[in-house]
């Protein structure tokens, strides 16, 4: 297991049930910074179900300052025909006010050292091509962001519209 990452300035650690107020606040800061204010369906409950239940659907590390919550990485384990299992980190968020502290980089620090101590193959995520400076800063960081691979979803209705032309 990892052992918790302190600073003179934050903490990371991984999230318990208790954070998940605080993360779902994040996650609704994240969706307005990428210009999805209304795109969080997610619910408090839902977090605490699909990440404490029985079989945890992700995994959080949270960035504390004084107490407070204010960065996050949420990641979960998926498999890939070519590596195997995977780990596909879902968001990675800080607060506008705690930036250039180093907390986003400890929160990736603390996932990518996950995917080295389980002989994980690859790490993926997704990142807004207006994004630059989240660019950037994976570049930086031994990321390749691809160009030329397209993200593909099915939302909710899309998944309805499907299936009712299936009967």
């Amino acid at each position: 297991p990892l052992s918790t990452m302190t600073s003179t300035v934050h903490v990371i650690r991984p999230g318990v049930a208790e954070d998940m107020p605080a993360v779902l606040e994040l996650i609704k800061e994240l969706a307005v910074y990428e210009n999805e204010p209304h795109g969080v369906e997610v619910s408090v409950d839902e977090l605490v179900r699909d990440g404490f239940g029985d079989i945890p659907k992700f995994k959080t590390f949270v960035a504390e300052v004084k107490g407070e919550v204010v960065g996050l990485a949420l990641y979960f384990y998926a498999y890939s025909t070519w590596k195997g299992q995977t780990i596909h980190l879902e968001d990675l968020f800080v607060k506008e006010q705690f930036r250039g502290l180093g907390l986003g980089q400890s929160l990736l620090n603390a996932v990518v050292k996950v995917g080295k101590q389980e002989n994980i193959r690859r790490i993926g995520w997704v990142v807004l091509e207006w994004n630059k400076t989240a660019i950037r800063f994976y570049e930086k960081n031994e990321a390749v962001v691809f160009d030329d691979w397209r993200v593909v979803q099915m939302d909710k209705n899309g998944i309805h519209n499907y299936v009712s032309k299936l009967v």
